[in-house]
């Protein structure tokens, strides 16, 4: 293995722990898109994504309005000039969950 990746992958080892409760975080939140009642978790989840965008670094952290939900976007350039552009593209909203669904806990717990 290369320094870089095993500097990364003891990175992640050391901070197991803090990863799982900040996904444990965003997991909670009920962003039912399909469901009107949930837009305020949209709205939630989408803040909450800019800021963990922004804490680890990313540039130009927005949470721009659509006429739909909103889009969360931010850049990193640090990788030179000389390196290929790479673009991360998803989703954060989820489908309604119910505990008839067949989950053993409930969802947003």
């Amino acid at each position: 293995m290369t320094q870089l990746s095993d500097t990364a992958r003891d990175y992640s080892r050391a901070n197991a722990e803090r990863f799982r409760h900040e996904l444990h975080d965003l997991l909670r939140i009920p962003s039912i898109s399909t469901d009107p009642a949930h837009a305020p978790d949209i709205q939630r989840t989408a803040e909450w994504l800019a800021a963990n965008m922004a804490d680890l670094g990313l540039d130009k952290v927005q949470v721009m309005p659509t006429a739909g939900y909103p889009v969360v976007y931010g850049e990193w350039l640090g990788a030179g000039p000389d390196k290929p552009t790479v673009l991360v593209y998803g989703h954060y909203d989820v489908v309604p969950a119910e505990m008839a669904d067949g989950w053993e806990t409930p969802p947003f717990e």
